[in-house]
């Protein structure tokens, strides 16, 4: 009967053909390591959202009188509102986590290099349509650090030429933050963007599955294949990557639940203390700064002593990311067989990337700023440099197949 149903479900939609090609007989590299975990664990925590997402939407008010009082009401009253809304949080800084490290995979082994420019940009847009949804959802709780976050981040916008009054106005559909801010905001955060995010991940997964899987010798095990057209070195993802993702899965599960059922605060990084009290406009916390994972990019603002200088070297940022594919002229992709000279600036990098994060938390002092200065040279002078060593780079031999 089973079979039955699905011939029928097949003779109507290739539901087998699609399972087969994206999952049951994909070719991956049979030399995956650590560091391809966060792929799927990125999907993970992204259904995680999703699904609590929608439960809390049920109870909440998105109106300036009615928003505080009803986190207030998910968490007392509501049936384990308290957990959805702790797994929401944790969820967060659990997607910019996984997010992170698995942006760093692909810098590391050059997933970004031909023929995978497009899904490192698919990549890019994703993360930039996160930023955009965990900023509008930061908003939402209403609570002190909420509004006045909103307040600095989105007054930014004011420091562009001509435009930047009107569009700052745009924004905020008010001449200060307020309930049309939240709901707009909410509109934006539980419709626009999840849509934009689920068309992004579906691209991101047909480029990927179009051109293959990267792997960490950076070699492309379409070009050797056996008399049947299966690559020498690829193995089905079903079952032998799904059993293998399971334990990762796993594993971050037992580590999100440490963080819901014992600190769901984080120390004060995923929840601030100030964000559990309502929002005044008559009261301004003694240090505001953005959640963790936006303080890189928020240091470097800062490290600007000009308004427009630092928005402009924020946006920039991130822009470059999307150019990394054009600035590595290298013809080596992972990092295994590059020079010194790049693992040497993609480690400076990402010690100046923590570098920012952390100073991005803390309020600015002269000595801060300095160090802020720096460490934004040397996120910038990674790009630059990359540039410029890349097409000469002195390389190790590539060997004929992938290694274990």
């Amino acid at each position: 009967m089973f079979g039955k149903v699905v011939n029928w479900i097949d003779d109507r939609i290739p539901m087998t053909d699609t399972w087969n090609k994206h999952a049951g007989q994909y070719p991956a590299p049979k030399n995956f390591n650590f560091w391809y975990y966060f792929g799927i664990l990125a999907t993970i925590v992204f259904v995680n959202q999703i699904l609590t997402g929608i439960w809390l939407t049920m109870n909440y008010n998105p109106s300036g009188d009615g928003a505080f009082a009803s986190i207030e009401y998910i968490m007392r009253d509501v049936e384990f509102g308290w957990l959805l809304r702790y797994m929401h949080s944790t969820g967060a800084s659990a997607f910019f986590v996984v997010v992170y490290l698995h942006m760093f995979r692909g810098l590391m082994y050059g997933s970004y290099q031909k023929p995978r420019e497009l899904l490192w940009i698919f990549g890019c847009l994703i993360f930039l349509a996160l930023m955009a949804e965990a900023f509008m959802g930061y908003l939402l709780p209403w609570g002190q650090m909420s509004f006045w976050g909103a307040q600095v981040i989105i007054s930014l916008f004011g420091a562009i030429p001509i435009i930047g009054d009107d569009l700052t106005l745009w924004i905020r559909g008010d001449y200060v933050i307020s309930g049309a801010t939240l709901n707009r905001f909410f509109a934006l955060h539980v419709i626009a963007v999840p849509l934009v995010l689920v068309v992004l991940v579906f691209l991101h997964i047909v480029a990927l599955h179009h051109v293959g899987s990267n792997n960490p010798d950076g070699i492309e095990i379409k070009e050797n294949k056996d008399e049947n057209g299966w690559p020498k070195d690829g193995i089905p993802f079903h079952p032998y990557y799904t059993v293998h993702d399971t334990v990762a899965v796993v594993v971050m599960l037992i580590l999100c639940s440490i963080v819901i059922f014992f600190m769901p605060e984080g120390g004060g990084y995923f929840l601030e203390a100030p964000n559990f009290e309502a929002a005044n406009p008559l009261k301004t916390p003694d240090h505001i700064a953005p959640v963790w994972y936006f303080t890189p990019f928020y240091a470097i603002l800062r490290a600007i002593p000009d308004k427009l200088g630092g928005v402009i070297m924020m946006g920039l940022a991130i822009a470059m990311l999307f150019l990394v594919p054009w600035l590595d002229r290298g013809k080596v992709k992972s990092i295994r067989y590059r020079s010194v000279w790049h693992k040497l600036n993609l480690t400076q990098f990402v010690i100046c990337f923590i570098i920012l994060g952390v100073l991005g938390t803390l309020a600015p002092t002269p000595g801060r700023t300095l160090l802020s200065q720096i460490t934004t040279l040397g996120y910038f002078g990674y790009f630059g440099l990359l540039w410029l060593y890349s097409k000469n780079e002195t390389t190790k031999p590539l060997p004929k197949r992938v290694t274990m």
